[in-house]
């Protein structure tokens, strides 16, 4: 990031990479983990669009006015009334983040935009304006809300606002994210997913949120095996992820707290006490039942990322 070139309409962002749902939250929990995309944005009055993307999924990155960065740029210049005095934009990304993995890599470009810009222009929005832009654009605050706040984030959605709560935990965890070789849109799994629900598989993912959230806060490690489960939408996207059900055995075997799909797949995730040391054998172990199932995978050991989308480069206007 060092490279690019100074400008006093410019911004640099960093904004972690999310997993949502966390198993039985299913679009209304999500945390902040300690993976980064990086945005250096520099704001245009010229009717000029430059992308310029490294790491991650950059080859498919649009250049254009497609790009969703640019897009989320332009939804905060309408709502400050400042749409008419920049038409352009310099975009410079550093990827982290897999692609369409379900660690929240579109969020990243989404947020980045916004803080960014919102940098740029003096921050007329606090984080509460980003969020509502944000969750707009995306259609769910489940991994915006994480990649503003940081932490965990419980979010509700009221009468078409969006109210979120974020929190650190109290149990120092470890998160082991294995991740396939193989990308999984969100359409298709949102397509598996059933119009409607048992009441029983209801009120198993009330009790499983609840006491996750409740563990969390009170530091009750011992309650979190059961806290992850999930009757909603896992048991219908299983089929997409070859091995799932054996992924999260092994790593509970291995000594994982719980395990869940990462946000819409494909990667799952484990969570460990940090104190327990064991976050190498449940990603060996992860990474072996992929493998059995002839899916090619690595792993990334990660922390909660406790801070959220923080600007590294302030404007110097």
């Amino acid at each position: 990031m060092k490279n690019f070139t100074d400008n006093k309409n410019r911004a640099v962002v960093r904004v972690p990479g999310t997993s949502a749902n966390c198993g039985a939250g299913f679009d209304c929990l999500g945390l902040a983990t300690t993976i980064y995309n990086y945005l250096d944005l520099t704001l245009l009055r010229a009717n000029k669009i430059v992308v310029e993307s490294a790491g991650e999924g950059a080859e498919n990155i649009p250049r254009g006015k497609r790009n969703l960065t640019w897009q989320a740029v332009q939804r905060l210049l309408k709502e400050v009334g400042r749409l008419d005095e920049f038409k352009g934009a310099i975009i410079k990304t550093k990827n982290n983040v897999p692609i369409s993995r379900g660690l929240g890599s579109s969020s990243t470009a989404i947020v980045g935009g916004l803080v960014a810009a919102n940098e740029i222009l003096g921050s007329p929005l606090d984080k509460n304006g980003l969020l509502k832009l944000a969750t707009e654009i995306e259609g769910h605050p489940d991994n915006v809300a994480p990649a503003i706040f940081g932490g965990f984030t419980v979010s509700v959605m009221d009468k078409g606002a969006v109210q979120t709560f974020s929190f650190l935990p109290r149990i120092k965890l470890k998160l082991i994210v294995a991740v396939p070789e193989f990308e999984l849109s969100t359409r298709l799994a949102r397509k598996v997913l059933p119009k409607n629900v048992p009441m029983r598989d209801a009120i198993f993912n009330i009790s499983r949120a609840s006491m996750l959230i409740a563990a969390l806060v009170e530091g009750r490690e011992e309650f979190l095996p059961v806290a992850f489960d999930d009757a909603l939408h896992q048991p219908y996207r299983k089929k997409l992820v070859p091995g799932m059900t054996e992924v999260f055995q092994a790593a509970k075997s291995a000594g994982a707290l719980g395990a869940a799909i990462s946000g819409a797949g494909s990667c799952l995730i484990a969570f460990t006490a940090a104190k327990s040391g064991l976050e190498n054998k449940i990603a060996s172990a992860m990474l072996q039942q992929f493998k059995n199932h002839g899916v090619g995978a690595k792993a990334l050991i990660l922390n909660v990322d406790k801070h959220g989308a923080q600007i590294i480069r302030r404007n110097s206007k």
